[in-house]
């Protein structure tokens, strides 16, 4: 998977919506500076999270963004799909679609637990999650091994 910086900005200013109270509007420059987001590409963020009704806006002085529903109603796979489309796919094809038959037969299963796996950390984890800083814990379980992992490789090149 690889993340574009649009939906890597939209997570980010996500998490920052989580950490305001209900019926707090935010408004754009203050959210941009939180997060050391370029402003105008944030307005066009904020546009397509609207549109999907991830987030509700009010326009006038007063006005601002807010999220559309509980933070923890909202998971980082919402943001993504949003921003960037389906999680994972392979040239843009349906799984079952995919051309391949003999020795590769078997990559459409190897697409499918990539699928799932990315699901499981990415549909499972809120905004809320992220905010509080208290993932779940397979999440959690998989940042341990990876930065494990990390550490190792550092060691043995160091």
């Amino acid at each position: 998977m690889r993340m574009s910086a649009k939906a890597e900005y939209a997570v980010r200013a996500m998490v920052q919506l989580a950490t305001v109270d209900k019926g707090i509007l935010v408004k754009t420059e203050d959210l941009a500076r939180a997060q050391g987001i370029p402003p105008q590409f944030l307005v066009d963020i904020l546009s397509e999270l609207r549109t999907d009704r991830l987030v509700r806006s009010q326009r006038g002085r007063d006005g601002g963004y807010e999220l559309a529903r509980p933070a923890a109603d909202i998971s980082i796979a919402d943001v993504l799909r949003c921003i960037d489309g389906p999680l994972a796919s392979v040239r843009d094809m349906g799984l079952g679609d995919l051309p391949y038959s003999g020795p590769t037969a078997a990559l459409t299963d190897v697409w499918r637990a990539l699928r799932a796996s990315m699901r499981s950390v990415l549909e499972q984890t809120s905004l809320a999650d992220v905010a509080a800083g208290a993932l779940p814990g397979h999440v959690g379980a998989y940042a341990d091994d990876y930065r494990r992992q990390e550490e190792a490789r550092g060691h043995s090149e160091g």
